[in-house]
């Protein structure tokens, strides 16, 4: 009488598999970046690093958009969402555009005083070279 041996799945299928499932997930995968939606150039400083915490409330302007969180925003859409916001102690991260008008500049503070949202850090680029 001939010994039978238990059927045992072969695992190399299996795992080959798996492997490709975790490339695929690794692969699509979006790792969150900066809510930032514009493209800037902004002007240089020499100011010291200031490490800001991750739930701010990020604003960018351009000569010619303007983004809120990450999202395109119409200057009437922005003065709502500031509206909104009850806690006047979160950071207000701004990032403008040095060829920015002065005038659209004063436009955005304007309405980050009228919410009273006072606690702002304008954002530039740092100056490598020291030289003014």
């Amino acid at each position: 009488m001939k010994r039978r041996e238990p059927l045992v799945p072969d695992m190399t299928p299996l795992i080959d598999v798996v492997f490709i499932l975790l490339i695929f997930f690794i692969v699509t995968s979006v790792f969150k970046k900066e809510e930032l939606a514009l493209l800037l150039n902004l002007p240089k400083s020499q100011a010291q690093k200031l490490e800001v915490e991750r739930e701010n409330i990020n604003i960018e302007l351009s000569n010619d958009k303007l983004a809120f969180k990450g999202k395109e925003i119409t200057l009437e859409n922005l003065d709502k969402e500031l509206s909104q916001i009850e806690d006047k102690e979160r950071a207000v991260i701004v990032r403008i555009d040095e060829e920015v008008p002065y005038k659209k500049v004063v436009g955005i503070l304007d309405l980050l005083q009228k919410y009273k949202l006072n606690k702002m850090a304008l954002v530039t680029k740092s100056d490598d070279n020291g030289s003014m």
